[in-house]
């Protein structure tokens, strides 16, 4: 079964495609963006120890400055455009975690609808993003904050390069719903039971190699590792069954318009 939730955050390492279309290309239509379809490489659910290919599509596309559609960063309005600033409310979607393969006997976590604020800031070759969320909808509750800045390196006429750090802080009752395990979930599959006391970080990187075949499509492998730490590490859903070191890779075609 796809872990959703893992996927949405595995398949960020492809949030880059619409500055990587504009750093290569300077046409600015009314709408412009990615849309494409591939592959990911990466954990069974956020956590797991045990890898598979899923695929997933992408889209990133703008309308104007103004309004945004994204796989990874939902639907927003940027409110405050000064300079290189931008600051959106956005509506998106936080995927929980299916019981599959090592939590199988685990109750599943539904995900839903989150409201949240997005500042970025784009300087040069740099990107810069942060945003806070909450759901108000499905299993999960509390707030999640992420941080992420990209670097975006042109490598000849038809190829780009980026790089660059994310990190992600959830709050204690966020953890508690996608880490915790009852007694009663623990008595069903001999998992230690685990509450959780307080919240997470995620800690990693991403990097992404994209080749324009034309103006319109290209292709992009990506890769990327983050670290599970506090008390998502301590989960005996992570220690005794999984790895809070997650890797994933993977592969896309994207048309640029």
């Amino acid at each position: 079964m796809i872990d959703s939730r893992k996927l949405a955050w595995q398949f960020a390492l492809a949030a880059g495609s619409v500055a990587i279309s504009s750093a290569v290309f300077a046409a600015q239509p009314e709408w412009e963006g990615t849309v494409g379809a591939g592959a990911i490489y990466s954990p069974d659910y956020l956590g797991s120890d045990d890898y598979e290919w899923n695929a997933w599509p992408s889209l990133d596309a703008t309308y104007g400055d103004t309004f945004f559609v994204s796989v990874t960063d939902g639907i927003g309005w940027n409110v405050i455009k000064q300079d290189n600033w931008r600051v959106a409310p956005f509506i998106g979607y936080t995927f929980g975690r299916d019981d599959t393969g090592d939590i199988d006997d685990l109750d599943q976590v539904d995900g839903g609808v989150t409201g949240g604020l997005r500042v970025s800031y784009v300087d040069q070759a740099w990107r810069y993003s942060g945003a806070a969320e909450t759901p108000f909808s499905g299993d999960i509750d509390g707030y999640r904050v992420k941080f992420k800045a990209t670097h975006i390196t042109k490598l000849g006429e038809r190829a780009v390069f980026t790089i660059g750090p994310r990190f992600e802080y959830t709050s204690a009752a966020w953890t508690d719903d996608m880490f915790g395990v009852s007694n009663r979930e623990s008595a069903r599959s001999g998992i230690d039971a685990y509450d959780p006391d307080d919240g997470y970080f995620a800690i990693g990187g991403d990097a992404s190699l994209s080749y324009y075949l034309t103006r319109q499509w290209s292709i992009t492998g990506l890769v990327g590792v983050s670290r599970l730490t506090g008390d998502a590490a301590d989960s005996s859903i992570v220690d005794d069954e999984g790895d809070a070191t997650q890797w994933r890779a993977g592969a896309f075609v994207n048309y640029h318009f």
